[in-house]
């Protein structure tokens, strides 16, 4: 899995395609939170629930239908108006799905049940540049820590950065023409 710190950053990144929402700096933070989300199951490796099981890591919390309930669940929430929901919804589906596809793109783990809980089975992206990140901080702060940041900063912070400020310039509005 690539680190919480890419997980939120291409949420964030997503932020600049929805912007003309007009909607405050919180439904930004939760986008960044929702990318993050699916790694709670990582509580399941510590409570013995089987690696390849649907409820172990990389299982149903990185599954599409999972990004689809979560942005389901917390539209009517964050969003109280009607105006703007399918929008919202949109973005916060497409924060959360980017993490499956983020640890699709590792060199290491056993794949993503992006169809669970239809299907059980573990797949990848044929390209697989990211560097798995190590569980827990202390492994975290080494020289395999400081791989992982470096091999994210080509593979997945430079895109989103590429990508925030292509969304940026193409939603920015306009200025009034002089006739």
């Amino acid at each position: 899995m690539p680190s919480v710190f890419s997980h939120a950053v291409v949420a964030l990144a997503l932020g600049p395609a929805f912007r003309r929402a007009g909607w405050p700096a919180r439904l930004w933070w939760a986008g960044a939170l929702c990318a993050v989300l699916p790694d709670a199951d990582v509580v399941g490796i510590y409570a013995g629930v089987p690696l390849g099981s649907v409820f172990g890591h990389r299982g149903l919390t990185h599954s599409l239908a999972f990004a689809a309930a979560l942005a389901a669940v917390l539209t009517p929430l964050l969003l109280a108006h009607g105006a703007g929901r399918g929008r919202l919804w949109c973005y916060l589906f497409l924060a959360t799905a980017s993490h499956g596809v983020l640890d699709a793109m590792t060199d290491g783990g056993i794949g993503v049940a992006f169809w669970a809980p239809f299907d059980a089975g573990r797949y990848d992206l044929p390209w697989r540049p990211i560097v798995v990140s190590p569980l827990g901080v202390r492994r975290f702060f080494s020289a395999w820590g400081l791989a992982v940041l470096a091999s994210e900063a080509r593979w997945v912070w430079l895109p989103a950065a590429l990508f925030a400020a292509l969304a940026w310039r193409a939603t920015r509005p306009r200025a009034a023409s002089k006739a």
